[in-house]
């Protein structure tokens, strides 16, 4: 996985032996099909990849084809790290599409990366899914 910025844009980008196991664990053959996760834009935003090749930006919520949009990662990359986002992805209390302030200090928190295995089960456990949907990443 490597991060930090590329123009505006912070993007997270998975290496490509984690892009199966991201797409599988936020079931996106089920919810795109022949889709793949490649990465986050901003933090809001899921890059996705179709069979051809082609990828785009799509919100996480709601995750809506009406919303893809073409976003191309070019090959080799090289992002400007940030030292005050590494390892952590911004999420919103109240997510925007559920009428939550984008800009609202209190309306955002930062979690880090990586988390246990217990607080794993226990999302699993709250959000009724399985567990494989919450298995940590390991970090390249």
């Amino acid at each position: 996985m490597q991060e930090g910025w590329y123009g505006n844009d912070h993007l997270i980008i998975f290496a490509e032996t984690e892009v199966d196991p991201v797409s599988e664990r936020y079931a996106m053959p089920a919810l795109l099909p022949g889709c793949r996760i490649l990465g986050l834009r901003g933090w809001d935003d899921f890059v996705v990849q179709d069979a051809s090749g082609r990828s785009y930006s799509i919100p996480t919520l709601p995750l809506d084809l009406q919303y893809l949009a073409a976003f191309n990662i070019p090959e080799n990359v090289k992002l400007l790290k940030d030292e005050r986002f590494e390892g952590k992805i911004k999420r919103y209390v109240k997510p925007i599409v559920f009428g939550g302030h984008p800009r609202a200090e209190d309306n955002m928190t930062w979690c880090e990366t990586t988390i246990g295995r217990r607080q794993l089960q226990e999302r699993s456990a709250v959000l009724n899914l399985p567990p494989v949907m919450f298995t940590p990443m390991k970090r390249s």
